[in-house]
């Protein structure tokens, strides 16, 4: 009897572990998953303008005064490395350099703190997903 008594706990441990690898399993790697948002948010904010492969001729950009940047040149245009810091500042602040004029690519850090509820978290975390995802079109050198 005390044998099913202490096998019983155990075995719901090795169950329970089991069941949560299976679940593991299925989800995809965060690295994957941060991506895969982004891309959904680049989708919905960007790609009117910067064109659903970021080279900047989205269906928008014709009707901006300055056409939009093309997005997948920037790992290039800053020295081989992606430049994390800086999209996230143009996405959530606009342009830093007020030397080169106004732009016509909207803020998005309101935007995105309005969609979710003023959580800073949640704005920082999409800005980084965006981010990811833009990463992953940069042009390979050649």
């Amino acid at each position: 009897m005390n044998r099913t008594v202490v096998l019983s706990p155990l075995l719901l441990i090795v169950i329970a572990a089991s069941a949560n690898d299976k679940l593991a399993a299925n989800e995809p790697p965060a690295e994957t998953a941060a991506v895969a948002s982004g891309k959904q948010s680049y989708l919905e904010y960007c790609a009117a303008c910067h064109g659903a492969d970021g080279r900047g001729m989205g269906p928008a950009a014709s009707a901006l005064k300055t056409p939009p940047a093309d997005l997948t040149t920037l790992t290039k245009r800053h020295e081989g490395k992606f430049p994390d810091d800086y999209v996230a500042t143009i996405v959530r602040f606009g342009s830093p350099i007020p030397a080169h004029g106004s732009s016509d690519m909207p803020v998005w850090g309101p935007v995105f703190g309005l969609r979710d509820n003023g959580s800073e978290l949640a704005v920082r975390r999409r800005i980084k997903n965006l981010c990811a995802y833009l990463a992953t079109l940069q042009e390979k050198e050649s």
